[in-house]
């Protein structure tokens, strides 16, 4: 047997799977990992109220923003998320029961994510992405397509929950993304506009997740004129949610 043959007393192939088995588990591993830079530890009905599992909790890591600010992950404080639902049975994962306006409970398809409190800017970081049409000037209806402002906003109880006062387009996109309401309380909402339908027959603005009423009841905008990421994953949340919370009826079986 020459110099070098090993492969005539090793198994080079189950070496060459054993070495694969353990890369795979290191990957799994690493993988699994890092999964955990958001939402945990878990917050659980467990005695000590938290949940991290196997493997452990990865040490934090401060990741560069490309508007030069950074962030840690895992976080590092623990924010609390207006959590307003109680459970529905006495063992740990029971249904929950939404308390309150369940569109505002942050309960099932009401939940939302804790981004940033501030506004998403666009490419250039020179101007907020989202903005209404009194701010974003340089964007304006087709003269061949409707225009909805001044119509009203109709639940789908066939309740009027305001008019449309303005738009709010996408300036990197060039597109509606939310339509601006003023309620009878004279407070201003904004109502996604993938969940409206516009009826230029009747001069309507027609919702099917919620009422006229829980129009006026949605999450408001701290700064008129602008929207943060949290504020939009509240009112998505908001409006979403109303396919299964906006009456009792939408919550029970089909059959």
């Amino acid at each position: 047997m020459g110099t070098g043959a090993i492969t005539q007393y090793i198994d080079t192939a189950q070496v060459t799977l054993y070495v694969f088995w353990v890369f795979f588990f290191g990957l799994i591993y690493y993988l699994r990992k890092e999964d955990k830079r958001e939402g945990y530890p878990l917050i659980t009905g467990d005695p000590d109220g938290t949940g991290e599992g196997f493997p452990p909790m990865p040490s934090p890591k401060t990741f560069l923003l490309r508007d030069g600010t950074s962030v840690q992950a895992p976080r590092t404080d623990r924010p609390e998320v207006d959590y307003k639902a109680t459970s529905a049975g006495f063992l740990t994962g029971a249904p929950s029961d939404p308390i309150g306006n369940p569109l505002l409970s942050a309960s099932g398809p009401a939940g939302y994510s804790l981004r940033a409190d501030k506004p998403e800017l666009t490419w250039h970081n020179d101007q907020n992405r989202l903005a209404p049409l009194r701010v974003a000037t340089d964007h304006a209806f087709d003269e061949n397509s409707p225009n909805p402002i001044g119509f009203d906003v109709v639940g789908f109880d066939g309740i009027v929950g305001g008019t449309v006062t303005d738009v709010w387009v996408d300036r990197e996109e060039s597109l509606i993304r939310y339509v601006e309401v003023k309620t009878p309380a004279g407070t201003s909402v904004l109502v996604p506009n993938p969940l409206v339908r516009v009826k230029e027959s009747t001069s309507q603005v027609l919702l099917a997740s919620v009422t006229g009423k829980q129009v006026g009841e949605a999450p408001t905008l701290a700064n008129p004129d602008q929207i943060t990421w949290l504020e939009e994953d509240k009112i998505q949340a908001y409006f979403a949610s109303g396919q299964l919370f906006a009456e009792p009826s939408r919550r029970e079986p089909l059959v």
